[in-house]
């Protein structure tokens, strides 16, 4: 069993690492000819220009998807955490368990259903309210996220909170804390690997989103704005793989978008380990 546990593991790094090599051999080319400052901070995207030199600026495809991810992360996180300590901590077992469900249903909801219900309600809805040409914007893209990335929170932060030894809270209430101190200032912090894990997956699910993120943000390479129609990385590659010539510099650098977002989220990754570290050590 040790074995198989063993080799289990290891075609799970296996794969990891060939996915890993893979972006970095097909995502490379088109760094060396359109080179890494004219991609990465070039703001217009022309792959297929006829009249014009192509132009393959993937500054406002960046800077869309970490204003996107970090949107949804400020409206999601704290919803999705509180509710994690309701369930958790105050909840009455009944009701504790009808969002338990609702929660598991809402992970279960295809992700293009999200982005049709949000095409249809949410886009119509942000159109009328700030009077704009078009209500497929920024602003739907990241409540769209939001909503998407509370399963995950609630659903790992729970779990996390839970497992937090009731020895903790009793002492700390045994010195004269109330309740909500003891869940905010005790168990929280006690908690705080599987709550960064929480995110981490949050953000995770936000970045790399792409179906019904198409749907509601307009899928237009323009600059980011809160109301404006934009890109995210993600769709940009979903939206033009079908089309790209195989072997055609529109297509390497798609790959290329894909190698950025790869080593954004592993930046992000390596960016939430060192601050959980940096706090064990603290504490």
């Amino acid at each position: 069993m040790k074995m198989l546990f063993f080799l289990c593991g290891l075609v799970s790094v296996g794969f990891v690492l060939c996915i890993s090599i893979y972006l970095f051999v097909a995502g490379i080319p088109a760094f060396k000819v359109i080179g890494i400052s004219d991609m990465l901070f070039g703001k217009v995207w022309l792959p297929t220009a006829s009249t014009t030199e192509p132009s393959f600026g993937i500054l406002p495809f960046i800077l869309t998807s970490i204003w996107g991810t970090a949107g949804a992360i400020m409206i999601g996180v704290p919803i999705g955490l509180l509710t994690a300590i309701y369930v958790a901590k105050a909840a009455p077992k009944k009701v504790a368990t009808a969002i338990r469900t609702s929660v598991q249903l809402l992970a279960g909801i295809p992700s293009v259903v999200y982005g049709m219900i949000g095409m249809v309600v949410l886009v119509p809805l942000i159109q009328r309210t700030f009077d704009l040409t078009s209500g497929a914007t920024l602003m739907a893209a990241i409540i769209v996220l939001a909503i998407m990335i509370l399963p995950s929170i609630i659903n790992v932060s729970e779990t996390a909170l839970s497992a937090v030894p009731a020895e903790y809270e009793e002492a700390s209430m045994a010195l004269g804390a109330t309740k909500e101190e003891t869940w905010f200032r005790v168990t929280l912090p006690a908690a705080r690997s599987g709550v960064a894990t929480a995110i981490v997956l949050g953000i995770g699910r936000a970045i790399g989103e792409a179906m019904a993120i198409i749907m509601v943000s307009g899928n237009v390479a323009n600059m980011p704005g809160l109301f404006k129609s934009v890109r995210f990385m993600t769709t940009a590659i979903a939206s033009e793989m079908s089309y790209a010539a195989v072997g055609s510099l529109h297509r390497d650098a798609l790959f290329s978008i894909g190698l950025v977002l790869f080593l954004f989220i592993m930046l992000i990754n390596l960016g939430l380990k060192f601050f959980i570290r940096e706090k064990k050590e603290e504490t």
